[in-house]
């Protein structure tokens, strides 16, 4: 689920402290008295990496974030070779929040300042008081102003998610399958001729399939819906047959396949489907919004 989002416990953890309603950072300095001397020119805007629908995400910002993903990965032991273009995926990130805290706004969704402090206030109860949240920004590379623009951010991202995935229902059309996988398609043949001959599916994918996991149950794969099976070559098999119906032999990144269906028909999501399809229902709603909005990267990750 790629990662393309940071997962909900993430945008949890990085809420802990926009810190604008936090007096223990201290004065911010008095302003300067008028003078009689020319208007300043007009503050030149900070630098960019991207922009999104006209709205900019700051080259500091990204920058901070590449920090903070850096220092997170090597304190798992990450080796961040191993990684490919993790700066790019950082970006993307950042991109997907803004569109997604951009739908929020567009569907009505509100998050006030009040709303940004209460979570704030529940945070720093959590870690042991305000001072322990100005440590945490400290460490994490924050400051007041990019750590409240980041906190609103990610509370209208996360409420934009659950409207999305709130959207997938409990139950969905599903079949009921088993399969055989194999090595070789001379292999696949023969078993598919055993079949046509009426061998027992279910012993022969005991006898000889190579899917540990389903094996010992005759290569159940239980009921599922489209857009859960990691193999898509097989559920798009599998829709394809009615019950009691063998596919062809079917060629797969992995090896080769037979398929059978047991059932068919609406049947309620098991929690698992239901995430899958959650996290597809996230996916293809970002990669919509991404081919219909005005992206700009000024940076090269």
């Amino acid at each position: 689920m790629k990662p393309l989002l940071r997962p909900l416990s993430g945008l949890i953890c990085l809420s802990l402290a926009a810190c604008s309603a936090l007096p223990f950072f201290g004065p911010t300095g008095t302003p300067l008295p008028p003078t009689a001397s020319p208007a300043p020119p007009t503050p030149t805007s900070p630098p960019l990496a991207a922009s999104v629908n006209g709205q900019g995400i700051s080259l500091a910002d990204y920058q901070a974030e590449i920090t903070r993903f850096e220092s997170a990965q090597k304190a798992s032991g990450t080796d961040l070779a191993t990684l490919g273009d993790y700066k790019k995926q950082v970006l993307d990130s950042m991109i997907d929040l803004q569109l997604l805290a951009q739908g929020a706004e567009q569907a009505g969704i509100q998050v006030s300042d009040a709303d940004v402090s209460s979570q704030i206030d529940k945070l720093a109860s959590e870690i042991g008081g305000r001072e322990a949240v100005g440590a945490w920004l400290a460490s994490n590379d924050y400051d007041v102003r990019s750590f409240d623009s980041a906190l609103k951010v990610e509370m209208l991202a996360a409420a934009m998610v659950d409207k999305i995935t709130s959207q997938v229902p409990e139950s969905a059309e599903q079949v009921h399958a088993r399969h055989i996988l194999v090595a070789t398609q001379s292999q696949a043949e023969d078993l598919h001729q055993q079949l046509a001959n009426g061998a027992d599916f279910v012993t022969l994918a005991v006898e000889n399939s190579l899917d540990l996991s389903t094996r010992p149950a005759g290569g159940d794969l239980g009921w599922f819906p489209k857009g859960y099976l990691t193999m898509p070559q097989i559920e798009q098999a599998a829709f394809e047959l009615q019950p009691g119906q063998i596919s062809d032999v079917i060629q797969t990144p992995i090896g080769y396949d037979i398929v059978e269906v047991v059932e068919r028909g609406d049947h309620p999501l098991s929690p698992d489907a239901r995430r899958k399809l959650q996290a597809n229902a996230v996916q293809s709603w970002l990669a919509t919004q991404r081919q219909q909005a005005h992206i700009e990267m000024f940076v090269n990750p």
